[in-house]
């Protein structure tokens, strides 16, 4: 044993150096096939491209994807390969595809692109496609798999059946078993098709259901009854059975975020219309204020794109339930025991706002850049994705919600707000100055809508009509779910947003809230004081 040491040493010392060797003899085979590019005709440059591929070599994919896109040129002094843009003084900016060195700039003249056509550039669309089947990141493995089942290739497909038994990761390996069965389904005999389409019966990819449909189409008509056609029958029944089961989980997210969105436009307005009976039609224009304050946070700092929204909530709720105040302080207050007038004297108000944001900003509607961790979506599967946005909204809107809920619970402003909205004449008795409740709780509520209005940025555009869209459904968000109750707007916001989202697929938007008006008008004649009506001598 002792003797074999020295020879397992020399051996293990070695293995780098045939590594080195294997790579060098591999960057020397790719160095004179592409120096081969510039002379090879067009109809024998297919399979020029196939052998690049086959070195998998680094440099393989700087030089196919220039190619691709038209971009690779070789220079007629020495035939030298090169990848080109072009500069603004008509020079070219070369970049030598082997090493990846830049190049001093030539003109046109000096240079000669080398040939291609739609036929070759597919084929380099599944070259590439095949390299990053192998690629060390499971992403990108991922996404090549995807694309490989949307567009197969023999070689691509070959490689799975080859990779498959190697690969770790268990979403790849799922991906490379359906494009393999895929392929059975399409070339095998009728019982491999048998087996492929019993085990793709819970694949839910649209690819998979085109390949199961079109197989069903090319059995003729008369064989009714065969295993084969129910089978295939069967597993599209089950696809769309589990596709529209996930629908509805879509529908009902969004139902979800469409009621986080009425529930953060009705809150403030509950308490508002709770405490002090001010039907406010300017609450509308305290989302607007809020949504106006998120883009000028993002105009003034530009560089703060992914904390803006951050800055924003607190911005937005001090600018907003200090119009609030004022407009208490200078308006409502003088107006107390006239809901009429209330109305009409707040509805003033809400043009005059929009004419001045109009002043201001300009008619036209502003775009609010939305951060990065808000883009994109968490694929559940592939026909059920949930937007980061949305999802971010209906868990802030249940932040604002509880912490609204806990400062009524649990502060002295929340106990001397709960005592006039249940019995004022006796609040007062006790020394509660219901007149400052009033500013204050008419402010809190404004600074929830401008804080709502944050949250709007990020689903439409910013403009001086953006509250309007919301104030009759925050009305009747408040109604229905009981006057005052934050619970009752809560159920109440998060009810109507999930039954018109969960109409508008089979009747339309507009069909569906008509359903849903016509039913609320129908419970508040059973029930006008709401799902939770309030309790206390002012209630009655």
């Amino acid at each position: 044993m002792l003797r074999l040491f020295p020879f397992l040493f020399f051996f293990v010392l070695s293995l780098p150096v045939f590594a080195a060797e294997d790579d060098v003899q591999g960057e020397s085979e790719l160095i004179s096939l592409v120096g081969q590019l510039p002379s090879t005709k067009l109809n024998k440059l297919s399979s020029l491209i196939e052998q690049i591929a086959e070195t998998s070599a680094p440099q393989v994919r700087a030089i196919l994807e220039p190619l691709m896109a038209g971009d690779l040129y070789y220079l007629k002094a020495n035939k030298q390969v090169v990848s080109v843009s072009e500069d603004t003084n008509n020079q070219y900016q070369l970049i030598d595809v082997l090493s990846n060195e830049a190049l001093p700039t030539v003109s046109k003249s000096a240079i000669k692109k080398v040939r291609t056509n739609n036929r070759l550039r597919g084929q380099i669309r599944d070259l590439l496609a095949n390299l990053d089947l192998t690629s060390d990141q499971v992403d990108v493995r991922i996404s090549a798999l995807k694309l490989l089942l949307d567009k197969p290739n023999k070689a691509a497909i070959t490689a799975v059946n080859k990779l498959i038994k190697t690969e770790q990761d268990s979403e790849a390996r799922d991906l490379m078993s359906a494009i393999l069965l895929v392929e059975q389904l399409e070339n095998g005999n009728d019982a491999e098709k048998l087996s492929a389409a019993k085990q793709l019966s819970n694949r839910l990819e649209p690819s998979v259901k085109n390949a199961l449909v079109s197989q069903l189409q090319k059995i003729p008509g008369s064989q009714q009854g065969g295993s084969l056609k129910a089978e295939l029958s069967n597993a599209i029944d089950d696809i769309e059975q589990q596709i529209s089961v996930f629908k509805l989980v879509e529908n009902l997210f969004f139902g979800l975020s469409l009621g986080s969105v009425l529930l953060l436009a009705a809150i403030g307005l509950a308490i508002t219309f709770g405490v002090m009976g001010v039907i406010n039609m300017a609450h509308g224009e305290m989302m607007m204020l809020g949504a106006y304050t998120t883009y000028v946070i993002q105009q003034t700092f530009p560089s703060l794109i992914e904390y803006s929204l951050l800055m924003a909530v607190p911005a937005a709720f001090l600018v907003s339930g200090f119009v609030g105040i004022l407009i208490e302080r200078g308006v409502i207050r003088f107006l107390k025991g006239r809901p009429l007038e209330t109305l009409l004297a707040t509805f003033g108000i809400s043009l005059i706002l929009q004419q001045l944001v109009r002043t201001v900003f300009s008619p036209l509607n502003r775009q609010v850049e939305a951060p990065l961790w808000m883009s994109g979506s968490l694929e559940i599967n592939p026909v059920l994705s949930i937007t980061y946005n949305r999802l971010y909204i209906i868990i802030f809107s249940l932040m604002v919600f509880f912490s609204l809920l806990m400062i009524l619970k649990r502060s002295s402003l929340g106990l001397h707000v709960r005592a006039v909205s249940q019995n004022r004449d006796m609040a007062r008795a006790l020394s509660v100055k219901s007149s400052w409740v009033d500013a204050i709780t008419f402010g809190l509520g404004s600074g929830i809508a401008g804080v709502a209005g944050v949250a709007l940025s990020q689903l439409t555009n910013v403009g001086p009509n953006l509250g309007q869209a919301y104030i009759i459904d925050s009305f009747l968000v408040v109604v229905f779910g009981g006057v005052g109750n934050l619970w009752g707007t809560l159920v109440a916001a998060m009810t109507m947003g999930t039954f018109n989202k969960i109409l508008e697929p089979s009747m339309g938007p507009v069909l569906a809230n008509i359903i849903v008006l016509v039913s609320l008008v129908l419970f508040i004649q059973k029930r006008p004081k709401g799902l939770f009506p309030q309790k206390g001598r002012a209630a009655e």
